[in-house]
């Protein structure tokens, strides 16, 4: 256990950040230092796993100790390979940003170190939550909700809080993540009720709607947001069709035949990108004219390189949670600068960087409070408000819900084949609704 030394005065410990407090966990590690103003109104911040006196390998700023933030991600071999590497890309240089700029509390943050690769396999991801655990603070990405619920037990007995790479509806709910994932945008559940308002406005109102996607959270979640839309606008709910991914499954024919049995005239799409292409592909080759609504993660511009790009250009929208990369707000101008006048491969980059902001608002809040163990840090989460630079809405955890998203057209001219066609939408269902808990469970 260390103690950093006095390392400077509050006025300078993230100015922006709040002096919060709520109730902890019951970590048993024993924590070195008060956290008490000492001479000259400088405080000595208290530590315990995770954060060292040493400074960080190739650390931004020789005089600072180093945080250090676990990464499970899927880099090789799963469905959200091509994501998870441009996702750690983001976090990576959106942490580099801060110790550019100085550190939080006298550490600069290193999230290298325990990045681990579990494949979008829950077994894995446990495994590997296990091998690094010991040594990390919070974990920066844990990608998956099946794979991060399994580990969530584990992360209230240690006291370990984090950033979700998914947007499961639960993670808004202590009931549901016990105030340890620290959300970022709307869930699953709210791209469908927004996405549906949004294109019911804008475009035409349909009759029936359908949803496909990969079973629990993620196209359960997104299936029942479509469910809940129906309802409230007396529209037929066609079901939601479970698909795996293709590595799993095969190929998408099963679910393509369904869509076209159906009368729906919006398929919602909860799956990879690579699966997006073939049931669009598919289904507009047999001669589906109908509107896909793609939530999030379905989009990745290699799909411009395939035989379905006519058809996902004629019959696809991607309903997303902020805009794309390089548009015009300070958070995408400091992405910008960080690559270097750069594109990523895909918009995950985005993603990444953007799901980083809370955890940088909970460590500014516990170390003007002087205690950067991870009791410390988890205590300062329930009512934290966050700034997200202008990406997505500012939002205060455990209060506000964000229920905007923004609807993009594929577009082969843009930098990431997608340009947006309205962001920070609300529609009248979704302001209507009442989320008082996960849409789905499982």
């Amino acid at each position: 256990m260390v103690k950093r030394g006095l390392v400077r005065s509050i006025a300078l410990l993230g100015t922006g950040a709040l002096v919060l407090t709520a109730c902890g966990g019951d970590g048993d590690e024993e924590a070195t230092g008060t956290g008490e103003p000492a001479e000259g109104g400088e405080v000595a911040i208290a530590t315990d796993v995770g954060v060292t006196d040493e400074p960080c390998p190739d650390s931004a700023n020789a005089d600072n100790g180093c945080i250090y933030l676990g990464v499970i991600s899927d880099l090789t071999e799963g469905p959200f390979a091509p994501f998870g590497t441009e996702l750690v890309n983001g976090q990576t240089d959106f942490w580099d940003r801060v110790n550019d700029d100085g550190g939080i509390g006298g550490y600069d943050v290193n999230i290298t170190e325990y990045t681990r690769d579990a494949k979008y396999n829950p077994q894995e991801h446990s495994q590997a939550y296990r091998e690094i655990e010991p040594e990390i603070l919070a974990l920066a990405q844990t990608l998956g909700t099946t794979q991060t619920q399994g580990i969530l037990s584990d992360m209230d007995a240690d006291n370990v809080i984090g950033a979700p790479a998914t947007w499961w509806s639960g993670w808004n709910f202590s009931e549901a993540d016990n105030d340890l994932l620290l959300e970022s945008g709307a869930s699953y559940c709210m791209q469908g009720i927004s996405g549906l308002d949004w294109y019911a406005e804008n475009r035409v109102e349909p009759t029936e709607v359908l949803v496909v996607g990969f079973p629990g959270d993620f196209g359960g979640d997104y299936a029942g947001g479509y469910e809940a839309w129906a309802e409230a606008n007396d529209v037929e709910f066609g079901g939601f069709v479970e698909t795996g991914p293709n590595a799993s499954v095969g190929n998408q024919d099963a679910a393509v035949q369904q869509i076209l049995a159906s009368d729906a005239e919006v398929v919602g799409l909860a799956v990879g990108p690579g699966e997006t292409a073939e049931i669009v592909g598919k289904a507009a080759a047999e001669g589906f004219t109908g509107q896909f609504l793609g939530a999030a993660p379905t989009w990745n511009p290699a799909l411009l390189g395939t035989e379905a790009a006519p058809a996902l250009e004629a019959l696809f929208i991607n309903i997303a949670t902020h805009e794309t990369f390089g548009s015009d707000t300070p958070a995408h101008a400091a992405m910008l600068e960080a690559k270097g006048d750069e594109v990523p491969s895909n918009d995950a980059y985005t993603f990444g960087w953007i799901w980083q902001y809370p955890l940088k608002a909970a460590l500014e809040a516990a170390a003007e409070n002087g205690d950067l163990t991870r009791e410390g840090l988890r205590s300062v989460t329930e009512g934290l408000a966050v700034d997200f630079e202008g990406a997505i809405p500012s939002v205060t955890l455990g209060g506000d819900l964000d229920r905007s998203i923004t609807a993009n057209q594929v577009d082969p001219e843009a930098a990431l084949g997608i340009s947006t066609l309205e962001a920070g939408y609300v529609g009248p269902t979704a302001e209507a609704y009442a989320y008082d808990g996960p849409c789905f469970t499982g």
